[in-house]
């Protein structure tokens, strides 16, 4: 059976760790009205969702193609996800963010999904080693891929709504937020291999 627990703790952290998605987002609530910086999470979300089912069908045809493999794709997984506990823990604060061009958001927030090492590696890792061990059903993986699509736009939500206020807070205290991410993170990675 799953371990729900650390599951939801990973796409937590997954979803409010800063990264290109929540630096943009964060960016874009200073530099639009809100309306206008929604279209970009939307993006992000829509984005999100079709590589997560790209990663759903390619972690399940591993996993059946190569059943001996999937051993190996928790390890691995697990050593991803230590691997981001560790970046986190080192991580310093942003400085600045690059300007976005001119054009859709909608657009770049989805288009970005697609060249986002984060959201590909995320998604391989979250299917190899809590969900296609348990779930493989296509109707299974199609929802889950929408749960991780909502948790995205509720992660970088968070950080167009409370972007000025989250990035000072992060910026003051960004040992104590790394320290508590990354500690999640060891969590799940621990107990993928428990």
């Amino acid at each position: 059976m799953m371990n729900l627990a650390a599951f939801l703790s990973y796409v937590a952290v997954a979803n409010v760790s800063p990264g290109p998605n929540a630096i943009i987002s964060m960016s874009n609530a200073g530099r639009y009205e809100l309306k206008k910086s929604i279209r970009f999470n939307i993006g992000i979300s829509a984005g999100v969702f079709f590589v997560m089912l790209l990663c759903s069908v390619f972690s399940l045809t591993v996993v059946r193609v190569f059943p001996s493999v999937q051993p190996v794709l928790i390890w691995i997984g697990a050593g991803y996800i230590l691997w981001l506990a560790y970046q986190t823990w080192i991580s310093k604060p942003v400085e600045g963010v690059g300007k976005e061009t001119s054009g859709s958001l909608f657009l770049q927030g989805a288009l970005l999904q697609f060249v986002n090492p984060n959201t590909i590696l995320y998604g391989i890792s979250v299917f190899a080693t809590f969900i296609v061990p348990f779930y493989q059903s296509l109707l299974h993986l199609a929802l889950f891929s929408a749960f991780l699509s909502a948790a995205a736009f509720v992660g970088t939500g968070c950080w167009t709504l409370f972007g000025s206020f989250f990035r000072g807070f992060v910026n003051r205290h960004f040992k104590l937020v790394n320290g508590m991410l990354a500690g999640l993170l060891v969590y799940c990675a621990v107990s993928l291999v428990w």
